[in-house]
């Protein structure tokens, strides 16, 4: 799995002009499945993201997660972090894991989360969605369980 992670001070989605999900002070989520990806992966992801810390403490310091500071968190699918853009112009999303996979694995990392004392929000898989953001920071975090795992096991 991949997420993209933004600290927010506010995001929204929206699907056909209706707000979906919307949080305030917390961290948006772009969430990528791959066809390799499992439960397990969500699970050691959700814990992460749910620890990360990447707020500020009263010292300005990066130093407390989201659920320190009792923040939100907004989930959106995203299947194109799984772009392949290596040859020609046209990425390829074969990586990418097949709608019932992903949407699976989208909904545990969710339901993780909210199992974490986590105000979840989240899109509608699948969806055309315009997400917006005010980013907090900026703070952008790439996190990818292939990468995280592997140096784990190190």
């Amino acid at each position: 799995m991949r997420a993209l992670i933004q600290r927010v001070s506010r995001a929204k989605v929206e699907v056909e002009r209706q707000t979906v999900g919307e949080i305030g002070p917390g961290l948006l989520v772009l969430l990528g499945v791959s066809q390799d990806d499992s439960e397990q992966e969500a699970g050691y992801l959700a814990q992460k993201v749910s620890k990360l810390r990447i707020f500020n403490d009263q010292d300005g310091k990066m130093n407390l997660s989201v659920q320190d500071v009792g923040g939100e968190v907004l989930v959106v699918s995203q299947f194109t972090l799984y772009a392949d853009a290596q040859r020609g112009n046209r990425p390829s999303y074969s990586k990418a894991a097949r709608p019932e996979l992903a949407d699976a694995l989208y909904e545990s990392f969710a339901k993780q989360l909210r199992d974490c004392s986590l105000s979840v929000a989240s899109g509608v898989f699948g969806a055309e969605m315009k997400v917006s953001l005010l980013n907090d920071g900026p703070v952008t975090i790439w996190l990818d369980t292939a990468v995280l795992t592997k140096s784990s096991k190190s």
